[in-house]
């Protein structure tokens, strides 16, 4: 996956993941930021973990037309910070 592939910006990204933070929905978004961070890793740098995870499921509704799949998401926030979806 490269970033030409993802339909959206960097900004537009982190825009979407600070709403779903702001909204609670998926909750499991906010539970991984709070994971990351206490295990020590900043705010910043934890919105742009989540933000990956959240691209690799809008490339797939792009390219594939595919509805988001909200479970993969879900499963791809708990394998932050390693991203093992890089190595497919």
């Amino acid at each position: 996956m490269s970033t030409q592939d993802n339909p959206f910006d960097q900004e537009e990204l982190l825009e979407i993941v600070e709403n779903q933070l702001a909204d609670n929905e998926p909750v499991k978004v906010k539970e991984t930021l709070l994971r990351l961070t206490m295990k020590g890793m900043a705010r910043e740098e934890a919105v742009e973990y989540i933000a990956c995870a959240l691209s690799l499921e809008i490339i797939d509704v792009v390219e594939n037309g595919q509805p988001f799949n909200h479970k993969r998401y879900a499963a791809h926030l708990d394998t932050l910070p390693e991203m093992p979806w890089l190595e497919e």
